[in-house]
């Protein structure tokens, strides 16, 4: 998939709002994985890891006996989190540039992990099968992506539920899905996975970091917005300054999007590790 179509901004400023999110998410993803059961020996691939939020978690996970795989399309994101293993001198991670559409190996991983990837590509059953692929036989497909449709604020304000359309609009424009997460499960099911598993977990509060997400999200996507005419440049800015004002109010209720988590084996027989499966 092109950088250039890529429906929310990068670079270092599409990194800052990444770490946001990252944080915010980063205690229902490490469940995630220790549920999935990612181990010290394992072999990972994230895949749109940015700039390394959830790779660095699961080179934690792994141990120096394990090691895992970065891929991304942004450079500069990539070079951030280079520097940031170099700096912290984390010798089991690798961070390499590329795009799905070049494919992401053959039976080299016991986990394949994407979170908010799938949501953006114009194909993401083709995505999902070069996950599969790239997995070993007995390893684990691991996807988190969003359903924009459960995103709410209360007390509800227009300008919130205007926020919730730009998006899901301007990702569909854009040959993505925003509501994606609703479809995962029977997609890897169809997929052929095996004991495919579901949760579902929503980010939410009344105050930190959460409640800003909604707003750094607008202004990162203003450009495609404005681009596909979907709103115009004072509108997003209207709205950005309204969703920061709900930010602010400490009886504003804010949940960002549902997640939903779903995981699966690949047929056959695993190689390395504990699957975390009985």
């Amino acid at each position: 998939m092109d950088e250039h179509h890529y429906l929310i901004r990068g670079g270092i400023a599409g990194r800052e709002r990444m770490r946001v999110v990252g944080r915010v998410m980063r205690p229902t993803t490490l469940r995630l994985l220790e549920r999935v059961g990612v181990t010290s020996g394992m072999r990972c691939l994230d895949v749109g890891c940015g700039a390394g939020e959830v790779t660095f978690d699961l080179a934690s996970l792994v141990g120096i006996t394990g090691h895992v795989v970065g891929v991304d399309l942004d450079e500069t994101k990539l070079d951030l989190a280079r520097g940031d293993a170099e700096q912290a001198e984390v010798g089991n991670v690798e961070f390499r540039l590329g795009d799905v559409g070049g494919g992401l190996g053959q039976e080299e991983y016991d986990v394949v992990y994407a979170r908010f990837l799938l949501t953006h590509v114009p194909d993401p059953e083709g995505v999902l099968q070069l996950m599969i692929d790239a997995a070993k036989p007995g390893g684990e497909v691991v996807v988190e992506d969003i359903d924009y449709g459960g995103t709410f604020d209360h007390p509800t304000t227009d300008e919130f539920d205007r926020y919730r359309e730009i998006y899901v609009e301007a990702a569909r424009v854009n040959g993505g899905d925003a509501l994606i997460g609703r479809r995962l499960p029977l997609m890897m099911t169809r997929a052929g996975l095996e004991r495919v598993e579901v949760e579902v977990v929503q980010p939410s509060g009344l105050e930190g970091e959460v409640t800003v997400i909604p707003a750094l999200t607008l202004e990162n996507i203003k450009a495609t917005a404005v681009r596909h005419e979907v709103a115009s440049g004072d509108e997003v800015d209207r709205v950005v300054d309204a969703l920061y004002s709900i930010a602010r109010d400490p009886e504003a209720f804010v949940a960002s999007p549902r997640i939903v988590q779903v995981w699966g084996r690949k047929p056959g027989v695993a190689t390395v590790g504990p699957s975390g499966r009985p």
